[in-house]
Parts: C-alpha cells; structure tokens; sequence
C-alpha cells in the first residue's frame, strides 16, 4: 500500500516521501531508519492512486549501477558519472533522482548520503551496500555485487514467471470460449428450443437459463467486471494475492517450497551484504523485509539468539530458517570464515532446485488444465444438443 511520509531532517527541511509498505508502522520505520524525523504518515488517496497507475516509471536501480560501474571502472569521478548519466536520462522523473543525488554531493555528502536523500528510489538494502563500501573505497566492487546480485534475483523471477506464463494463457483462453459460448451460443439455442417447445433435460435447462441471463445483463456484468478491475488496480489486487498466498502456505508441498524461495532470497541478500562489510545483526534487520509474517518472527528471534552469542547456524536452525543442505553449508561457512559467499552458494543451490520443482509443476499442470478446460467445454456443448438428441430419438 502507498503511503505519504512528512518528514524533517536537519540538512533537508521538510519533505514528503511517498513509498510502498504493508502497514502505516512500517512506512514510518522505513523512514526513521534512513535518519529521518517522522512528523505524519497518510494512506495516499484513492483517486492519486488512480492517477499514478502507469504515469510513473519506477527507478532503474539495476541499469543505474551498471552504467555507474563502467564510469567508475574508466576513470570518471562519482560526480562526474553521475551528472553524465543525468544528462543522458529521457526521463523527467529518473532524471530529477539523478540531479538531486548530484546536488547532494556537490554539497560535499557521501555517495550513500545523497542516496539517502530519494528513498523513493533507492532501498536502505542499497544504501546499506554503499555505505559499507565507503568505509573501504570499494565502491565498484560493492556496485559489481549488486549488478550480480540484481541479476540473478531476475534471472530466477524470469524463469519462474516463464514457466507460469503458459497455464495462464491456457486458462485465459479457455474462460475467453466458455465465455463465448454462454454469451452467444448458448442463447441462440435457447430462443430454438423456445420455438420449439417440449419439456428439456435439466441440466440443459439450467445451461439455457444461464445463457440467456448472461444475455440480458451483459451490459451490468460487464460494469462489474470493469469495477472488479478498478477494484483490483486500487489495492484489492494485493488483498486478493495475500489471501491466495496465506491459502498456498496451507497446502504442505506447496507452502514448504515457497518458504525454501523466501529462505533462498533471504541469504542470497544477507550474503551480498555480509561481503560488502555490513554486520551480521544489521543485515538481518535489512532482509526482514524480504519475509512473510510468519518467517519474519523467526528471523527476529535468530536475530536476538545472534546477539546473544550463539553461531548463526544454531539461530537459524533454532528458528526454522534452514535446509538440510543449508545448515550443513553455514557450517562450513563458520569453520572457513566465508559466511557471505557460503550463503550466495546456498541461494544457488535453492534457486536452481526451485526452477527445476517449478518446471515440473508446469510440465504436469499444462496438460491438466487442457483437460480440465476441455472437459468444460465439451459439457456446454453435450447439455447444448442434448435435447436435439432427444428431439431424433422421439422421431425415431
């Protein structure tokens, strides 16, 4: 949900920060963890939710770094790159980022300071990398561990919305000819058999009478459906893929596999910013975000067991975050002193194992969904000529 955030920061003055979180609470945590002083925080309005749809082109995080890197990497100053990337950029908004950032530094700010300054387009998980870097003058090297990082974040959400790509074109066009079959078809047989009289089977009957019904008030329906997808663009698209995720997590293979990709996301981030110098209990403070209600309990109670003392192996074993194979590789991570690339290896793994598991799946749901799909339309069409066959068997 978008939320405004009026805020006061001693070198900035007043602003009003408009972000993406869950709750009014979070939106303000965000905020109070980039150094701010939370004066309010608003639910935005309904209808500049309306007018946002599609007007405003989010931050290209990913692009951004990679030509920031090879300006870095041929000798550009940061000022410099940043105010030729800024030249170059078509875009008002992207380009307003890329002078504000440049203003922030002229001013004599760090890099992460005047990344911090547009939160609206750069994560505390982004600052948090570059701000690590800083203290090292390892700028292109923690720029070259996101661009990877991004990328293979990408790759793996690439291969998982290819593979669903085709079940939901198969039910699209499957409810596009049952559609055209209740709204055209079916009643046109309807107005016969009216003309034609006799008593028809039930079934058929109910068929009919859902035909001509879809006939009558499809100017009404259709309403509904455009109200549904307003509905749907104004915030009720994310109530309704909650409610369907919280009714996945109850189905056990289901659910298990979608807490291995959460785990796998949440150490391929922990790992990118455990080799960038960040410390272990910020870090955890910084992925907590990337996890579903239930694990991000977990993730704080390994968080209080880590400051206690305990080995990050035992405190995620403890509170559920591990594999088989995950708890065996954070060992190994510990004994070798290379928890960070340990824990990119073990994103990979989950990953990998992920693309295969969602492969499988759509191999098996494609053929079942054409099943099922034409099962439908094959009964539309038997309860359609049912009373014909009726009608020859009198006849004969």
């Amino acid at each position: 949900m978008k939320y405004l955030v009026k805020t006061l920061k001693a070198d900035a003055g007043v602003e009003i920060t408009q972000l993406e979180a869950a709750t009014a609470q979070e939106a303000r945590a965000q905020m109070t963890a980039l150094g701010h002083v939370v004066v309010s925080v608003s639910s935005a309005q309904w209808f500049g939710q309306l007018l946002d749809i599609g007007s405003k082109s989010k931050f290209p995080v990913l692009l951004f770094s990679q030509e920031l890197l090879s300006l870095l990497n041929s000798g550009v100053t940061i000022v410099d790159a940043v105010e030729t990337l800024a030249e170059k950029e078509a875009r008002t908004e992207v380009r307003n980022v890329l002078r504000a950032i440049v203003t922030q530094l002229r001013q004599g700010k760090t890099f992460s300071a005047a990344l911090e300054s547009v939160p609206q387009a750069f994560t505390p998980l982004y600052v948090a990398t570059v701000r690590a870097s800083e203290r090292t003058s390892g700028l292109p090297e923690a720029l070259q561990r996101y661009v990877a990082y991004a990328q293979q974040v990408d790759t793996l959400r690439g291969r998982l919305v290819s593979a669903a790509i085709y079940p939901v074109l198969l039910i699209c066009v499957s409810l596009l000819v049952v559609l055209f079959l209740m709204g055209y078809v079916v009643p046109r047989f309807a107005h016969i058999y009216e003309d034609m009289g006799g008593k028809l089977p039930f079934m058929s009957r109910l068929l009919l009478e859902g035909g001509l019904l879809i006939e009558s008030y499809w100017s009404i329906m259709l309403l509904a459906l455009g109200a549904l997808t307003v509905g749907l663009m104004l915030g009720g698209g994310r109530w309704l893929m909650q409610r369907l995720m919280t009714m996945l997590w109850r189905i056990p293979s289901v659910g298990e596999r979608m807490r291995v990709f959460q785990v796998a996301r949440m150490y391929r981030t922990l790992g990118m910013l455990l080799r960038g110098g960040v410390a272990i209990t910020q870090a955890l403070d910084m992925v907590s975000g990337l996890l579903s209600a239930v694990l991000r309990e977990r993730l704080v109670q390994a968080g209080r067991s880590v400051q206690e003392g305990q080995s990050i192996s035992q405190s995620f074993e403890a509170s559920g975050l591990t594999t088989a194979v995950a708890i065996r590789m954070l060992r190994v991570g510990e004994r070798g002193g290379n928890m960070g690339e340990m824990m990119e290896r073990i994103a990979i793994f989950h990953d990998e194992e992920m693309a295969r598991w969602a492969e499988w799946v759509t191999r098996l749901l494609g053929p079942a969904l054409m099943l099922l799909m034409g099962l439908l339309i094959g009964v539309i069409v038997v309860l359609m000529y049912m009373p014909i066959f009726q009608l020859a068997e009198g006849v004969k």
